[in-house]
């Protein structure tokens, strides 16, 4: 390999890691280990779950790689997104599956009030909502920039446009978004 693994593109982390490659393993984790971290800790808010969640993913996502069902390497990031929100899901039902009633009340009482929840719930459904009257691309754009984390020239590649409109594409979205969201809160 002429380059550093560390500096590989996603393609390529993905093909050396199909070929068995420990070094673009470690690669990889690096690259995503904290953006998987932060998104299990803000589903799940436990810092076990979420150390859990990242190691989980990354055994799957390895496991995938390896067996070639990444079928566009450009698409890393959201391939592992989507196998960390899988792992998410499952973490959930596992963990209120399988308490009791007991151990259930005792959490409750633990975490925040019942006011906060649905205050949290009812932000939560606000921005759904919101998000729902912006354009594709605007949704697009927030999901690749806040939730994925890509960085500037892979999503000005993704939506089609020169990184030097991302900018603008940015303030306006937000704008829009502040509008829409305000309008809902207020209906």
């Amino acid at each position: 390999m002429g380059q550093s693994v560390t500096t590989l593109a996603d393609g390529e982390l993905v093909s050396s890691v199909a070929q068995g490659d420990k070094l673009a393993e470690g690669a990889l984790y690096e690259k995503y280990s904290d953006r998987l971290y932060f998104l299990a800790l803000s589903e799940l808010h436990s810092r076990e779950d979420a150390e859990d969640v990242r190691g989980e993913t990354f055994i799957r996502v390895l496991q995938a790689l390896r067996q070639g069902k990444l079928r566009k390497p450009e698409s890393l990031s959201s391939f592992i997104v989507g196998i960390a929100l899988n792992v998410i899901r499952e973490s959930r039902r596992q963990r209120f599956g399988t308490e009791s009633l007991g151990d259930s009340e005792l959490k409750v009482a633990d975490e925040a009030s019942p006011e906060k929840a649905f205050l949290d719930q009812e932000v939560s459904s606000s921005i759904a909502e919101t998000a729902k009257q912006l354009q594709p691309r605007e949704r697009e754009f927030l999901r690749m920039y806040y939730y994925e984390e890509l960085p500037v020239p892979e999503i000005a590649r993704a939506l089609g446009i020169k990184e030097e409109r991302l900018r603008l594409i940015k303030s306006r979205t937000l704008k829009r978004f502040r509008k829409i969201y305000q309008n809902c809160k207020a209906g």
